[in-house]
């Protein structure tokens, strides 16, 4: 086959600017062969190499005494004790969701499986951050259809408990939803794998599915605009098989048993080509790949494809050669591929050979850790004009309009579609603060959230990073957890636009100043960038993932209140209506400030809620809706009403940080009030659970007319 002319349109089909294209004929010296071109393209487009964003990612907390791997590997690793780390990370599947929903999504799944197993982790645990356009806008419905469908065809078969995650609307997604996809696993702290590939002659070898030619090109698609043509990219959206993958697990910690295995990386964004050159570059070596070898689904595949497929499914290994015999007897066992592609060498070259043809021949550590790195221009985002006059509203009838909207109505229309349940180790279902997992075999649990306010960042970057961290804090927190560390997924519009390179920087450095202040490392981590249609950008959304431990199920907060409870704020309440959720639903306004964070009150109410876990019956955070929202949640879950002795807005629906909702005994609640006087903690009696009304001040309406709109609403917006 005629390999194409090298011409510029070419050059920027594959993502790279004139000026990348000179620094690639300056590194080899000569023009690439087409293969080359796509090799150079995959590893330097912004989905891997994170050219845009490496500067800044730097500057992030990433340590700690509880880190045993932060960035830069498969998943971050955390020490929970025991001789036991949980491993996890999130990562973005936007673009593939966009283009074809049910797979895109599914695969997003899958690959993040595969980043937490490739490390020697069992996964018990997913989480999921969705979002998307405004329900009328005519793609939605049938974006969260496939989405959600495919996320749980792919978990549910694949065997793990999805225990939470998010799920909200704005307009700025119509054109460009967000899939952000988490994993977490359980692996002994001794028995860790790593991508670092060391010695020389020793086997690269090929595990898993058959190479295809879905997802040629995957990675550069996920590092540019959407335009009209958007139609044209359905090739390149990757196709899932959780079966094949369940197997790939099972066959991938059996190999780990044995011994064979000296490093391992999964092939995920730019498949072969991302994994191989990664493992040669951190252990300081070159690879020699023969394609002849690669297991093949379709007859007739070019080097070029081979390279650049993203089918699922698959992993690289380093092998010790005298385990081959072992290692390929457990692969074919589990009715896996186990071929011998190539072997590490000592020179510094990524070498390509087909039929006996070299395809690329390339100085191996160019295209990773040498690839572009930019200080873009950024601008800081203006200072928000202050809140004018609130429009009047009634107070029950902003508290229907919250509920009444699908990014704050019931979510169980989604949740039920996963299987929160398989493992039987799932101590808290979706729908709570956050999902709480057992560690299988302990008196142990892992507890897991994912949080972000769009609003705020867009207004505020600095206090909108800081608020996604102190609300993931809160979540953990108030089923009981002690914070251990986070996992970022950074998704934002156009870098070389300034005033969205400023929206990350901003965001960026509020991230940062929060993951230090409450002791949350960043240990992995994702970055998507071009998340835009026809230049129109998404709200800044930088996804916070997040995992905390309970050393005891004494410690778990997951009760409902009982009727004749306290409803106590911990927290100061100044009623802040900037950027709030009801301003949005109730008006359609998006204006003033976010709301300022205060970390060290952060730490210290979250301190004081787990050191008096003991006296509160049930516990939540206080974020959009303020506290009205979270009362009505709370009430409605235990068939009850609830009372709040405030009726004005502000106190009711403002937005104020570091502050939580919980229900008590009398007895409990004297007891907090006492605690929070020596703590020197704010703690106020808002009002009483029980009934079948919810009052909020003088007005008031049947708990039941409530929940109707509240369970129907988001079903309605989807279906109806």
């Amino acid at each position: 086959m005629t390999e194409p002319a090298i011409t510029p349109e070419l050059i920027a089909s594959h993502g790279l600017k004139p000026d990348e294209y000179q620094r690639i004929l300056d590194i080899i010296g000569r023009e690439p062969t087409f293969t080359e071109l796509g090799i150079f393209s995959a590893m330097w487009n912004e989905h891997c190499s994170y050219k845009s964003s490496k500067k800044w990612l730097r500057t992030l907390p990433t340590t700690g005494p509880q880190v045993i791997c932060g960035p830069g590997e498969n998943a971050g690793v955390v020490d929970i004790g025991d001789g036991q780390a949980v491993i996890f990370k999130m990562e973005s599947h936007n673009h593939p969701s966009y283009i074809e929903p049910h797979q895109g999504a599914a695969t997003g799944v899958g690959g993040i499986l595969r980043d937490v197993f490739t490390m020697g982790a069992r996964p018990i645990a997913a989480m999921n951050a969705l979002s998307f356009g405004v329900p009328s806008h005519p793609k939605t419905a049938h974006l969260v259809k496939g989405v959600v469908e495919g996320i749980g065809a792919y978990g549910n078969a694949f065997g793990v408990p999805t225990v939470g995650g998010e799920v909200r609307f704005h307009r700025s997604y119509n054109g460009n939803c967000l899939v952000n996809a988490f994993a977490a696993g359980i692996a002994d702290s001794d028995k860790i794998f790593y991508s670092v590939a060391s010695g020389v002659g020793m086997p690269v070898v090929y595990l898993g599915a058959k190479t295809g030619r879905d997802g040629v090109g995957g990675a550069t698609m996920a590092s540019a605009e959407f335009d009209d043509s958007i139609e044209e990219k359905r090739p390149t959206v990757q196709v899932g098989d959780p079966f094949t993958e369940k197997r790939l697990l099972e066959a991938s910690l059996e190999l780990m048993g044995s011994g064979a295995v000296i490093s391992i990386q999964d092939m995920g964004a730019a498949g072969l080509t991302c994994s191989a050159v990664e493992m040669g570059d951190k252990g300081g070596l070159g690879i020699r790949l023969n394609l002849d070898a690669v297991p093949q689904r379709e007859a007739h595949m070019t080097a070029y494809e081979m390279m650049l497929s993203e089918s699922q499914e698959r992993m690289l290994m380093v092998l010790k050669p005298e385990k081959e015999a072992e290692a390929r007897a457990i692969f074919e066992k589990w009715d896996l591929d186990f071929a011998i592609v190539g072997e590490t060498i000592p020179e510094d070259r990524f070498l390509i050979l087909l039929g006996n043809e070299v395809k690329a021949d390339l100085p191996l550590s160019k295209l990773s850790s040498n690839a572009p790195e930019y200080d873009r221009p950024w601008m800081e985002t203006p200072a928000p004009a202050q809140l004018g006059e609130v429009p009047a509203i009634g107070a029950i009838d902003a508290l229907r309009a919250l509920i009444g909207s699908p990014s704050y109505a019931h979510k169980s229309w989604v949740w039920e579609q996963y299987d929160s349940q398989v493992g039987a180790d799932t101590v808290v279902r979706p729908g709570m603060a956050a999902g709480v997992v057992r560690v299988h075999g302990t008196g142990k649990a892992l507890a897991f959230t994912s949080d972000v306010t769009p609003r705020y960042v867009k207004a505020n970057p600095f206090e909108g990073g800081k608020q996604a961290v102190a609300e993931a804090y809160r979540n953990l927190t108030a089923v009981g957890a002690l914070p251990l560390a986070t996992t970022d997924n950074l998704n934002f519009g156009n870098p070389e636009k300034p005033e969205i390179m400023g929206q990350f920087v901003g965001a960026i450095k509020g991230i940062g100043a929060a993951v230090a202040a409450l002791d949350m490392p960043i240990v992995s981590g994702n970055v998507s960038l071009y998340n835009e249609t026809d230049g129109s950008a998404i709200l800044p959304t930088p996804t916070i993932g997040a995992v905390g431990i309970l050393a005891s199920f004494d410690d778990l907060i997951a009760g409902q209140p009982v009727d004749g409870d306290v409803a106590l704020v911990i927290g100061e309440t100044f009623g802040h209506l900037g950027q709030s959720a009801l301003l949005a639903e109730a008006f359609g306004i998006e204006a003033g400030d976010a709301p300022q964070v205060d970390l060290e009150a952060e730490k210290r109410n979250g301190d004081f809620l787990r050191a008096n876990r003991k006296s509160v019956r049930a516990a939540t955070d206080l974020g959009d809706g303020g506290l009205a929202l979270a009362a009505f949640e709370m009430a409605e879950g235990a068939g009850l009403g609830v009372a709040l002795d405030a009726g004005d807005i502000p106190t009711l629906f403002g937005e104020d940080q570091a502050r939580y909702l919980v229900a008590a005994s009398e007895d409990g609640a004297r007891a907090l009030e006492a605690a929070a006087i020596a703590a020197g903690v704010a703690i106020t009696r808002v009002g009483r659970f029980g009934g079948s009304s919810v009052t909020l001040g003088s007005a008031t309406a049947p708990l039941e007319a409530l929940s109707t709109l509240y369970r129907g609403a988001f079903a309605a917006a989807i279906e109806g």
